[in-house]
């Protein structure tokens, strides 16, 4: 499981554990899974997608930066809103 933080400029948008997270990087979207590589990207506009096809939670983010480390993936954008 990945303990998953999506975090916008006026609260924390959701806090907890999900199978996969799908978002949209500056270049691209990404695909993340249980023990991901260490990584840092940048968010672009779109859609981000908690557990399988958005059952957990789907937002829209614009901006911002994710992380990944040790099955922690930290989403912090500039705005986001749950669809």
């Amino acid at each position: 499981m990945l303990k998953v933080s999506v975090i916008s400029p006026e609260r924390t948008l959701f806090e907890g554990e999900v199978e996969s997270v799908t978002a949209p990087a500056f270049d691209g979207e990404v695909g993340i899974l249980t023990s991901h590589a260490p990584m840092m990207t940048l968010l672009g506009k779109g859609t981000l997608r908690l557990g399988s096809n958005g059952a957990q939670g789907v937002f829209a983010v614009e901006g911002g930066f994710l992380q990944v480390v040790d099955n922690h993936v930290r989403v912090v954008t500039e705005k986001a809103e749950q669809v």
